[in-house]
């Protein structure tokens, strides 16, 4: 019998040569044999295995079929070293919301004339359908495992269409990030990502606080199509002063419905937030929420490493940046190689860092850009000392 790598899954030579499976977000590291196996496994002849345990095993996990497979793959090349694993492409800042705690655009709410000018169309930035595609294809070729697609709200890209049918092209998995309000059985007929995340801020009085009346029960009804259609779900949340009492049954309703990922956070005070305050939570009180959510997450740290080790992010304007808080910071734009920008963003040590608690290994610093929001670049994370009792959090 002869095997042939699914057509799911890809060969990425990270840190340790791997292969990773887009539909079920798996990455299994592999020794020089298996590795090898595989390789040739990808050819379009198949292979024989060795060892047929191993090539059952493959099949068993969906790295391995039995029927001819015959689809370009990308060329499998030793990545840098961090590896750049996960890429957050805003493909633009426009949007149909104007959230409360927001951080693009004004911090203070716009006048009907300053929203007409802001929502004017040349009032945007958008990366180009060239741009996109080009950034998407050096990322395959840097490794990549999985592009957030972004925004703003990303559905309201001009040429979003256009976009979506060139996402089949890249075998990496794809996110859309949304606030679900444009998603409809149309559309998702035709959309070619893996997975959708959804913000949902709190129950119905707590999110449309934040978002605006009746974006609840719009949401709500995005996320129950999406999975009635098939999708991968997760849920983002925003810890507020509003929605504190809503985290209980938010668990609850997450996980009966079947909900992939659930991301809890605390937004940093900035943009919009930061002329917001009764929206704001301070560390005692919000710090506690961060015990919340389940699932895996979308990206991932290292051991000895702060967040963002395997992360970048490149903006609408075309700004490249180490994730999408430091815009004021990039290390350059599109025009540059991603390869050059991604080696100019120094991950974060654990031991460069003022953190010296018990739970340093599994907190690692928590978000750093929190931290310096708070006052010291290397130092604590105040909302991440809140949830472990470093600090203490208000009853």
């Amino acid at each position: 019998m002869r095997y042939y790598l699914s057509p799911n899954v890809c060969l990425k030579w990270l840190e340790t040569p791997s292969v990773y499976h887009l539909r079920t977000d798996e990455l299994y590291e592999l020794d020089e044999s298996s590795f090898n196996f595989l390789k040739a496994c990808s050819a379009a002849e198949g292979c024989s295995p060795a060892e047929k345990k191993f090539a059952d095993y493959c099949v068993q996990e969906g790295i391995l079929v039995t029927d001819c497979v015959a689809i370009q793959r990308p060329p499998v090349i030793k990545s840098p070293e961090p590896s750049l694993r996960y890429l957050e492409l805003q493909i633009t800042d426009r949007c149909n919301l104007q959230c409360k705690h927001c951080y693009i655009g004004p911090p203070s709410a716009p006048s009907s004339k300053e929203r007409r000018e802001r929502f004017a169309p040349e009032s945007f930035h958008e990366l180009s359908l060239d741009q996109i595609r080009a950034i998407l294809l050096e990322f395959e070729e840097l490794q990549g495992l999985r592009v957030l697609i972004t925004g703003g709200e990303p559905l309201l890209h001009k040429d979003f269409e256009a976009i979506n049918l060139m996402l089949p092209d890249f075998l990496i998995r794809k996110v859309l990030f949304s606030n679900g309000l444009l998603l409809n059985r149309g559309l998702m007929r035709t959309l070619h990502v893996d997975e959708i995340q959804i913000s949902i801020d709190g129950l119905e009085e707590a999110h449309d606080i934040l978002r605006g009346t009746g974006t609840f029960a719009r949401s709500m009804d995005s996320i129950k199509l999406c999975l009635d259609m098939g999708f991968e779900v997760s849920i983002s949340t925003m810890v507020h002063a509003d929605n504190l009492n809503d985290f209980d049954n938010m668990e609850m309703l997450f996980r009966k419905m079947g909900i992939r990922d659930w991301t809890v956070d605390v937004p940093c005070i900035s943009g919009r937030l930061a002329d917001n305050k009764k929206s704001q939570v301070s560390p005692e009180t919000g710090g506690k929420y961060l015990k919340y959510g389940f699932g895996e997450g979308l990206h991932s740290s290292g051991e000895g490493f702060g967040c963002g080790l395997h992360l970048m992010s490149i903006m609408a304007d075309g700004k490249m940046t180490k994730c999408t808080f430091y815009s004021d910071r990039s290390v350059g734009t599109v025009q540059d190689s991603l390869r050059k920008c991604w080696q100019k963003i120094l991950p974060v040590r654990l031991s460069d860092l003022t953190c010296d608690c018990a739970y340093l290994s599994s907190c690692r610093g928590g978000c750093r850009y929190r931290a310096e929001v708070l006052g010291d670049a290397c130092g604590k994370d105040l909302y991440r000392c809140a949830l472990y009792d470093i600090i203490k959090t208000e009853k």
